[in-house]
């Protein structure tokens, strides 16, 4: 017996997510284990994420991807010991959705003329 159609046409596979960013994300709801994952950042550096959890488990890869999809957080360097670990801090939508405001940028100008 055949297959019921999916309602999509062809073999294209499962549509794209969009990517969500700015207000968008920020106004999104982070599930409780996103939001455990994304608080970690407050505290640190640039907002760099942790692999693992503060039970030494390594944070669930769907987890983080579900995090990269809403724009709540962005790859940031690449492990070149275990390439497979995604190393992520987070986005301004990120802070946002976590109810804080983003890190000012540092200034880049340089020292003012005359000194």
């Amino acid at each position: 017996m055949g297959r019921a159609p999916s309602g999509r046409g062809g073999d294209l596979g499962p549509a794209p997510e969009p990517h969500l960013s700015g207000h968008i994300a920020a106004a999104l709801r982070p599930s409780e284990a996103q939001r455990r994952y994304l608080e970690r950042g407050l505290s640190q550096p640039g907002g760099k994420l942790p692999l693992f959890d503060r039970d030494g488990r390594e944070v669930p890869k769907k987890t983080i991807e579900s995090c990269i999809a809403h724009g709540w957080t962005e790859r940031w360097v690449q492990n070149p010991i275990k390439p497979e670990w995604l190393v992520c801090r987070l986005t301004e939508a990120g802070f946002r959705a976590l109810g804080r405001d983003p890190p000012a940028a540092p200034s880049r100008s340089g020292p003012s003329p005359g000194r």
